[in-house]
């Protein structure tokens, strides 16, 4: 590892020699990411010889993932041996940071991106990347009404390795709508400051948006044991969190062999980043309890007893 790491060294300066501004910027970005694939393919190996870890967060490492979501999918993969190398990832703004990313370059796979900024869409291809890989991009917002209809108009249907959900509102409701693919693996967002108590998530709205919604930025989303009991209906296994309780994961039961399944109470974890905002937008960095407080009078729908509950109300 180390004589190939000075090797990149040395070739990105002899590159680098004789260059202007501009061309220094984007071969340095080139060269950033070229170490960062030469160490993610490095802890990428050790994971496939770790065998089976207890939490899943002992997989962890971040290449191109937000947090840890990297390292977890690789361990995930190589226990599950999808058959067939196709990702969804959806709500994945402009593909910088992204669960798929990693999965895209350094396994090969092929794959479907949407977000619902054309602005992203199209800076993802006019890059480098969409030429050099097998990547489809859409710029779309989605809903339980259009989900289905975009992935087979670009050609995802059946069974595919991996789906990635992130769209800070309708992601249990969206999730549920999707009958077109079958994932070996689904990786979703939750919303932590919903605890772990209760199975709740925000009432559907075709057009929700998480900064609109309210001025917190708080109130999106679902609930971790929401999305483990959709999970289960849909014939998922939950086999743990992130570290930093965003990111919850979920094995295709045919699929899950010997990997630990977990309990909501198991496998929850709270998250620590505190992205609350005032009314004028500013980062107030409320964390812990006292973010649910900011939120307190705000429905939720209660996907168990099928009603809408203020989220005060709720006990535990």
């Amino acid at each position: 590892m180390r004589s190939n790491f000075l090797s990149t060294l040395k070739r990105a300066y002899r590159r680098l020699v004789g260059k202007d501004l501009a061309e220094l910027q984007d071969l340095l970005i080139a060269e950033a990411q070229s170490l960062k694939l030469l160490y993610g393919k490095g802890f990428a190996n050790q994971t496939k010889t770790a065998g089976i870890f207890k939490d899943l967060r002992e997989a962890e490492f971040k290449v191109f993932s937000q947090f840890g979501d990297d390292g977890i999918l690789q361990y995930l993969i190589h226990h599950t041996q999808p058959a067939v190398k196709k990702f969804i990832e959806f709500g994945a703004s402009d593909y910088l940071e992204a669960n798929t990313r990693f999965l895209l370059m350094n396994d090969n796979w092929s794959g479907l991106v949407m977000d619902g900024s054309r602005d992203n869409m199209d800076r993802l291809k006019q890059s480098d990347l969409y030429w050099r890989h097998d990547l489809q991009a859409m710029d779309a917002f989605v809903n339980r009404e259009n989900i289905n209809s975009l992935f087979e108009s670009a050609g995802f249907r059946g069974e595919i390795g991996l789906l990635s959900i992130d769209i800070d509102g309708n992601d249990y409701w969206v999730w549920e709508a999707i009958q077109a693919v079958a994932p070996v693996i689904v990786t979703v967002e939750y919303n932590s400051v919903f605890g772990a108590a209760h199975a709740v998530t925000v009432p559907y709205d075709p057009g929700f948006e998480r900064t609109k919604a309210h001025f917190s930025n708080l109130y999106w989303g679902a609930s971790l044991k929401a999305l483990c009991v959709l999970a289960d209906r849909k014939g998922y296994a939950f086999v743990g969190c992130n570290s930093n309780g965003n990111n919850a994961h979920f094995v295709r039961k045919d699929k899950v062999g010997r990997l630990p399944i977990k309990s909501v109470e198991e496998g929850y974890v709270e998250s620590k980043f505190r992205e609350s905002r005032d009314r004028s937008g500013h980062l107030t960095f409320v964390g812990g309890a006292a973010r649910l407080e900011i939120i307190k009078d705000l429905q939720v729908f209660d996907v168990e007893q099928g009603v809408l509950v203020r989220l005060g109300e709720l006990s535990g």
